[in-house]
């Protein structure tokens, strides 16, 4: 078996979302490239843009019929979107929630934010032990115990699977199931488990991101007041819609939403005839290494030892004409990825890098396995995305952020996809098609 088909090679099978769409959430990968391909966008300014996905309990139910109500009542929206994008993934794979296949997998989730966790917490916080009921008591603690902890959404679908394998959360930002993708690939080369599913899942609250930009009216006016040039904004605003790599971007726009893949051992898939969308080839993680922990170095150069230590003496960047960026439309990002590309590219490079985080807005941890699948998909396609809502490029950009609402052809078997946390952590994957060497 040469080098491009070894059996240990680790591979993408499976996709599945719960992610915001219109009118029905963004559920599988044909949905996913139908609304990519065109540089669509699913985020509605109400009150300000956000992405919502608007999950009903009929969808929950017609794709996990058989969870019991005692617990499912206590899920939160970051349960159900996780389960349903987890079973949608499965689905996609050909793998039944208790089949062979999955009662040793690694089941690996990215956990960011904790806006889902709080009603809980605060429900046993503010609990009367003398007025509560034996039975409202047995609720509070079901639902706590369910939704109190960021490993939540790992703990009901490792119960879902009933799985023996490994099973944990990661919470490293909006980098945290990029993280997890490389944890999966290090347990399948090393022979730990031949199938990992990978979640990433984040819900935020539209009330609270709302009560913040009010807040941070009053604070922006204050910093103005007392900011020297050099200095840099305090936030940005929440308010417009976001434009990654256009020079009109000055705003940020969340969305809730979950993103699953399943990961196995080449010789895995191949017994079973599982479909291959691609392979993790590479992952590596740096950190800025500064004092601020909001901080954030823009001349990339972190990013480029994490590009550096994936292509190691395997790779060249000459086999890498498509980069998937992590730009949520703020200027730090493009100031460092733009960094980044101008140092390993040069100033005129015919490089490709888009972003599609203005589809569904910035999801925190879904964004890595998002990527990911995003950049297997146009892989497989011979096709890049433009990035969502792109039309005038910033000025400057040393790279192609294919404005505008068409694919571009590009026939590629390497890619990177990048993913970021505040704080300095610059994380790169590097992706090859089912057959790259």
């Amino acid at each position: 078996m040469n080098r491009s088909r070894s059996a240990q090679d680790v591979v993408v099978t499976g996709m599945g979302f719960c992610l915001p769409g219109d009118p029905a959430p963004t559920f599988t990968a044909d949905d996913l490239w139908q609304v990519a391909s065109r540089g669509g966008t699913f985020l509605k300014a109400a009150p300000m843009y956000y992405g919502s996905v608007e999950l009903t309990p009929e969808m929950f139910t017609e794709r996990l019929p058989d969870v019991p109500e005692f617990f499912s009542r206590h899920y939160t929206a970051a349960h159900r979107f996780g389960l349903v994008s987890f079973a949608e993934a499965c689905a996609d794979a050909g793998l039944e929630f208790r089949s062979p296949a999955l009662a040793e997998a690694a089941i690996l989730a990215g956990r960011g934010g904790i806006d889902a966790n709080i009603d809980s917490y605060m429900s046993v916080l503010g609990a009367d032990p003398a007025g509560t009921s034996p039975q409202e008591a047995m609720e509070l603690f079901v639902a706590a115990e369910q939704a109190m902890t960021p490993s939540d959404v790992s703990l009901v679908q490792a119960a879902l699977t009933c799985s023996t394998g490994p099973c944990f959360t990661i919470s490293c930002g909006c980098a945290s199931s990029a993280v997890q993708l490389g944890q999966a690939r290090r347990l399948i080369a090393q022979n730990e488990v031949e199938v990992a599913a990978v979640t990433g899942v984040d819900v935020f609250s539209i009330d609270l991101i709302e009560k913040i930009q009010r807040l941070l009216r009053g604070a922006q006016r204050t910093y103005d007041a007392l900011r020297t040039d050099g200095m840099p904004e305090l936030v940005p605003s929440f308010e417009d819609l976001m434009r990654p790599y256009d020079r009109r971007a000055r705003s940020i726009n969340h969305g809730a939403g979950s993103a699953t893949l399943i990961v196995e051992s080449r010789g895995h898939a191949e017994r079973r005839g599982a479909h291959v969308y691609g392979q993790i080839l590479a992952t590596a993680m740096t950190r800025d290494g500064l004092a601020n922990p909001l901080a954030c170095d823009e001349t990339g150069a972190e990013l480029v030892r994490a590009v550096r230590a994936c292509l190691g003496e395997t790779w060249g960047l000459s086999q890498i004409g498509y980069v998937h960026g992590g730009s949520d439309g703020n200027s730090v990002v493009t100031a460092f990825e733009s960094a980044a590309v101008r140092e390993l590219y040069g100033d005129s490079s015919d490089v490709l890098m888009t972003s599609q985080e203005g589809i569904f807005g910035h999801n925190g941890s879904a964004a890595g396995c998002l990527g990911a699948a995003l950049t297997l998909l146009m892989m497989e396609h011979g096709e890049v995305c433009p990035t969502a809502n792109c039309e005038q490029p910033a000025d400057g950009l040393p790279f192609d952020p294919v404005p505008g609402t068409r694919t571009r052809p590009l026939d590629f078997d390497h890619a990177f996809s990048f993913n970021y946390q505040v704080g300095g952590v610059k994380h790169a994957m590097l992706l090859g098609s089912a057959d790259a060497a």
